[in-house]
């Protein structure tokens, strides 16, 4: 998955107004207490902060 279908998806699920906030924001446990901003610019790859965004917000199977 590349970086801009992982904003894409994010969009898509929260809003585009939402989503650059919550990325901002939200701190996941699964990515090692950080935010998604701070996983992808540490380099995790957008796949696995994808799977971990999917979970928190409890998304349905076809957006995995």
């Amino acid at each position: 998955m590349r970086h801009t279908e992982f904003w894409a998806r994010l969009d898509h699920a929260l809003g585009r107004a939402s989503s650059r906030s919550w990325a901002e924001l939200f701190v996941i446990n699964d990515l090692g207490g950080r935010t998604v901003l701070e996983a992808l610019d540490a380099g995790e790859s957008p796949k696995k902060v994808w799977a971990c965004v999917w979970q928190v917000l409890e998304l349905p199977e076809t957006q995995r």
